[in-house]
């Protein structure tokens, strides 16, 4: 049907590697090509990954870059439909690859992503955050969307995505120099294109992270700052603000559904420092360096030559 290829970046990646691969070569997908970019691991993740292909590419680490990284091996890849995956993301069954390509056969999806599932040992916050943006219903988002969903309508997700590679390249390829976004970023650009992306609810795969308020904090500052740099995003799609609205009434719905009424004070300060996260990101240029690496989960990133 489609000439595929699976490609995951990956640095450190020992804990994760060995069960990602050893459930992907268990896909009901036959004969698909598999890179591994690897940012210079310092652990066994290389001798794992060729314990499974031979296409294993092995850059600096100071090379990395969440867009760029991905762009390098789009260009190289051979296949038609370019399927990403994130070191920390696991398969939740045999079909998942055969499944997000299904959506494919619509000649206007440009790109796809797959449902996301919490690991049992998440912390509620992270559960409710998969469950909130990973339904259990496919959809499919256009330019008519934007109305509706704002900027969630470009919403992608590198943990398990897939791409119509004429399409990404057509469109300019993942962009190099963001400090992170870079699916949403695509996304944006095939939207205005014209395109439509899919979200693809029965290919699944388990990925959730139990952020602390301080990660959380520096992530939406990370979120601001992308925003800032990219005003057009924002411009082209508008604000999320009655999506945010729902999703922290949401989130408390969840916490005392499961009776976790004593999580309600955190949940407060966590909303509240998300908030002023952003708005700092938002407002990162006119902070001091210094202190702007301090508020950043991707400090290394400010100190890259396209930091201006």
């Amino acid at each position: 049907m489609f000439n595929v290829s699976v490609i995951i970046p990956t640095y450190n990646a020992e804990f994760y590697l060995d069960k990602l691969l050893d459930k992907l070569i268990k896909q009901t997908l036959p004969n698909y090509e598999l890179i591994i970019i690897d940012s210079s691991s310092q652990d066994k993740t290389v001798r794992l990954a060729r314990k499974y292909t031979d296409k294993v590419i092995i850059i600096p680490s100071s090379e990395f870059d969440h867009g760029g990284t991905r762009a390098k091996v789009a260009e190289i890849a051979s296949g038609d439909i370019l399927i990403y995956f994130t070191q920390d993301a696991l398969p939740y069954d045999e079909y998942c690859l055969e499944r997000i390509l299904m959506v494919f056969k619509n000649k206007n999806v440009a790109a796809a992503y797959g449902r996301q599932l919490s690991y049992p040992e998440t912390n509620l916050f992270g559960k409710h955050l998969r469950l909130f943006n990973y339904p259990d219903k496919t959809e499919f988002r256009n330019k008519d969307d934007i109305g509706k969903y704002g900027v969630k309508t470009a919403q992608l997700s590198n943990s398990f995505s897939a791409y119509r590679k004429s399409l990404l390249l057509e469109q300019g390829n993942f962009k190099d120099g963001l400090i992170l976004g870079e699916d949403v970023y695509i996304g944006a650009k095939f939207i205005l294109a014209g395109y439509t992306l899919a979200y693809v609810a029965e290919a699944k795969v388990y990925h959730s992270h139990s952020y602390t308020i301080l990660e959380e904090f520096k992530r939406y500052f990370d979120i601001g700052v992308f925003h800032q740099c990219e005003k057009w995003i924002l411009s082209s799609f508008g604000k999320a603000e009655g999506e945010g609205a729902r999703y922290v009434k949401s989130e408390l719905g969840f916490l005392l559904k499961n009776n976790a009424w004593y999580l309600v004070p955190e949940w407060l300060i966590r909303n509240g420092m998300k908030f002023l996260g952003y708005k700092l990101g938002q407002n990162y240029e006119k902070l001091p360096i210094s202190l702007v690496k301090r508020l950043s989960m991707h400090s290394r990133w400010w100190g890259r030559k396209f930091y201006e």
